[in-house]
């Protein structure tokens, strides 16, 4: 059987800002298919400006599995991800032999293509007793005994998210061991191919970027869209980029510029991390963003499928 006759998942991945969204779109429209959103945030109705979601025009042209399924409410996590992108994945191959899937979320694409792995059980007790330090210490305790205790988590972890934290050390605690040495046991082959694209940029075109994405936020009104989500800052989507900073703004902490730069350093610093994650995947075949095209990777990496 050709590698043509076999149903083929197109994965677009990298930094924020490098430009995913919108190679993904006129890569979906190529080829008349439907596009998989690998974000951990963009899934939240909730969420609009902060999470740089697809245009209403953009979701419009191509239809989109993964944007706003959720409520920020609802538990979202790789595991939940891996079954909700397998479903579309096969929704998508019945009436078409390619889909898209695009995002930054390291994690949830990893799930995809190979499966997740059986995280050990923690006590009860254990969990009580980190949220109970995070609350009477503070996120800079958390931070802290991570970066001390799981080292290899701390260098890709959405450090700014105590949840995300307070779970490494969980199995940390539980087990003396890395959470991340638990992702990497499994991994189930996918009756389907899997062609991974890698966008990157100079450091300096990808900080220009995220720095005049994060103005053009504030301009389109990502102060209020914080303002409005603060009853529920202690959910776990509101420990995001952008809405955590302007919650310190808003409790006095710092001043509206001040809260702006911050997103822009912590969005910079995420970005690094997405590209130590992704840069130890084999499989990912890596284009400058600024000279890709739809016509380059079909002549490229795609004639064959």
């Amino acid at each position: 059987m050709k590698k043509s006759d076999l149903h083929t998942v197109i994965i677009i991945l990298g930094p924020t800002a490098v430009g995913k969204t919108g190679l993904s779109v006129s890569l979906a429209d190529h080829f008349k298919t439907e596009i998989i959103s690998a974000d951990s945030r963009q899934c939240y109705k909730e969420l609009n400006i902060g999470v740089a979601k697809p245009s209403s025009q953009q979701l419009e042209q191509v239809k989109h599995y993964f944007i706003n399924s959720h409520s920020i409410n609802e538990e979202v996590n790789a595991g939940s991800f891996e079954i909700l992108a397998l479903a579309a994945a096969d929704k998508i191959f019945q009436h078409n032999i390619k889909a898209v899937m695009v995002g930054g979320t390291g994690l949830y694409i990893r799930s995809f293509c190979e499966g997740m792995d059986e995280m050990p059980k923690v006590e009860e007790a254990t969990r009580k007793k980190i949220i109970s330090s995070y609350e009477e210490e503070g996120m800079v305790w958390l931070q802290n005994e991570v970066q001390k205790n799981d080292p290899v988590f701390w260098e890709t972890a959405e450090q700014q998210n105590p949840h995300r934290l307070m779970r490494a050390l969980e199995i940390f605690y539980t087990t003396g061991r890395s959470i991340s040495s638990f992702h990497q046991n499994k991994k189930t082959e996918r009756p389907f191919n899997i062609i991974k694209i890698g966008l990157e940029l100079s450091k300096e075109h990808l900080h220009k970027n995220i720095n005049e994405r994060v103005d053009q936020m504030m301009i389109d009104g990502l102060e209020l869209e914080a303002e409005s989500l603060l009853p529920y800052r202690k959910l776990n989507a509101l420990q995001t980029v952008g809405y955590k900073e302007l919650s310190d703004h808003f409790d006095g902490k710092c001043s509206l510029k001040e809260a702006v730069e911050q997103i822009k350093t912590n969005t910079r610093q995420y970005a690094k991390r997405q590209m130590t994650w992704f840069k130890k995947d084999k499989d990912v075949n890596w284009y400058d963003a600024s000279g890709i095209s739809v016509e380059k990777l079909v002549k490229d990496l795609l004639k064959d499928f």
